[in-house]
């Protein structure tokens, strides 16, 4: 018989989380894209390219979309110290951490038993 290890991992701040309100996605009709028809009843066919704060924006996704998403990308920043225009690649990890478990909570609500990230 073999035993499951749990590894817990503890960093600066870890207990500070964001406050975060429910959200509304509003559709831009120009930029979006529809299947021509569904191969199940059962199917969300229209996908979502959504552009903003990844956070936000899974907080949106979570009312409608809990345990229905089969995959999930996303653009998490690396922190590789680096500087790019559209983020601050450099953070202190313990605020890096924060920031991927935030999101990777919400990731694991919205995946279906199959889905994948």
């Amino acid at each position: 018989m073999t035993t499951k290890q749990r590894l817990e991992l503890t960093w600066i701040g870890k207990e500070q989380r964001p406050r975060l309100e429910p959200r509304i996605l509003l559709e831009d009709p120009t930029c979006s894209h529809h299947a021509a028809h569904r191969v199940t009843d059962h199917d969300i066919f229209d996908n979502r390219l959504i552009f903003g704060d990844n956070l936000l924006a899974l907080k949106a996704l979570e009312a409608e979309f809990a345990g229905k998403v089969k995959c999930v990308f996303i653009d998490p920043p690396y922190n590789t110290g680096s500087a790019f225009t559209h983020y601050d690649d450099g953070l202190e990890h313990s605020v890096w951490l924060s920031m991927m478990r935030d999101r990777l909570e919400i990731i694991r609500r919205l995946l279906s038993e199959d889905g994948s990230l």
